[in-house]
């Protein structure tokens, strides 16, 4: 029996590295998505993380939230989230300077995108990285977040600012965004 789990972890891990390969050798952008997609499903099973740590899949996800399709941004960002609650591969996340790249993608057009990016900050929240996760401009989008007609948003950073921040960290925002008033996502006139 010992043998088949063996046999079973060495066959997963050749699918897995076949499907890294296949996302790299193509030049197809739909095969591309397609293996994407999948690469990100597969990080939600921890059976698949210490193969998705030795093939460096972090990195291939970290790769896609600066392309401009927005399919491969979004199963990116969906599989870092994925991968950002096993600890192990958080810590590889945080060790890439992930939380510049997953913080530009709160501003995502695609609440799919804007929602991973969110859990993910969540849980790459550690005692090293809570600063800076928990920037002031971060803070403020997440209190704007609280307020969105998507109940699904509006929880999630509702979770954020309850788990990752203290309760001065967010009357301090909330203080700084008094005498703001502009809409979400559309800056000030220069003076």
């Amino acid at each position: 029996m010992l043998r088949n789990s063996s046999s079973d972890g060495s066959d997963r891990f050749e699918y897995l590295q076949t499907l890294v390969t296949e996302f790299q050798d193509t030049d197809s952008e739909e095969a591309k998505e397609q293996v994407l997609a999948n690469l990100a499903n597969f990080a939600y099973d921890p059976k698949n993380m210490e193969h998705l740590r030795r093939l460096q899949v972090a990195d291939l996800f970290l790769d896609m939230l600066t392309e401009e399709n927005e399919n491969f941004v979004e199963f990116g960002m969906g599989g870092l989230c994925n991968l950002s609650m096993d600890p192990e591969c958080r810590d590889v996340i945080l060790r890439s300077g992930a939380i510049a790249l997953v913080t530009r993608c709160l501003s995502s057009p695609r609440e799919e995108t804007v929602l991973s990016a969110v859990t993910t900050l969540t849980n790459l929240t550690t005692p090293a990285s809570r600063s800076q996760i928990t920037d002031p401009a971060v803070l403020q989008c997440m209190l704007r977040f609280s307020l969105s007609e998507s109940s699904r948003l509006r929880n999630l950073a509702a979770v954020f600012l309850k788990d990752c921040c203290s309760e001065q960290e967010v009357v301090r925002a909330q203080q700084q965004m008094q005498g703001q008033q502009t809409a979400v996502g559309i800056p000030l006139p220069k003076d």
